[in-house]
């Protein structure tokens, strides 16, 4: 079977997690609202410019989870994923999903957001395999640190070595699917690179490239 891999924030959801959750836990008072809300606009356009610090990024994003039940957890992502994410997917992007598995290829979402946010946006994809930065836990709760390296730019390529090689797989006949010129590192590795819905940089590239440019966008 042939490996489908896709990034999730602005390629097969119309927007980006990350930012979103940020937004949504100013928007419910769980954040200092104007501190965090211009640290959360800054990390973005720092990741769209290409000069983000991950490090720096995710001590920011993941300090909201540190030491919360799990209850108080659950709530605030159920929120989330009504009121922020359910409007981001797009017909499109289900038919993409879609077509892979009738294809019968192994579906990977491989993004940089971190698990806690992304597990359930693959789950609602029906996407069985979530390559996501992941976020430390011990006793049970977030301790507001990553544990091992964080599935952005190089880090993607790092991670999924990982991931084929625990199963035995190779990236024969796969495809991966960005709309970001941060994720060039796996676009550059995989047989089919596709650009999705592309930032200026990744277009110039793919078509330099003569690389498939397409729309998930109604």
């Amino acid at each position: 079977m042939a490996l489908a891999l896709f990034d999730l924030d602005n390629t097969l959801l119309a927007g980006d997690s990350d930012y979103l959750w940020g937004r949504y836990l100013v928007e419910q008072g769980i954040v200092d609202g104007e501190t965090y809300e211009s640290e959360n606009e800054r990390f973005y356009r720092e990741y769209r410019e290409g000069k983000l610090d991950i490090h720096e990024f995710l001590r920011f994003s993941l300090r909201p989870l540190a030491g919360r039940d799990r209850e108080t957890l659950r709530r605030w992502r159920e929120g989330f994923l009504a009121e922020k994410i359910e409007p981001l997917i797009q017909p499109a992007a289900e038919m993409l999903v879609d077509g892979h598995r009738i294809e019968g290829d192994t579906l990977v979402i491989i993004t940089a957001t971190n698990r806690f946010v992304t597990e359930p946006i693959a789950e609602r994809f029906g996407v069985p395999n979530l390559i996501a930065t992941e976020p430390a836990l011990r006793d049970g709760r977030y301790t507001g640190e990553v544990d091992g390296t964080p599935s952005f730019r190089e880090g993607k390529v790092e991670r999924l070595r990982e991931w084929l090689l625990a199963r035995g797989e190779t990236l024969d006949g796969s495809c991966f699917y960005s709309d970001s010129h941060n994720d060039l590192p796996l676009l550059e590795l995989v047989e089919r690179p596709v650009a999705v819905d592309p930032d200026d940089e990744l277009r110039a590239h793919a078509t330099e490239k003569d690389w498939e440019i397409i729309s998930l966008r109604q």
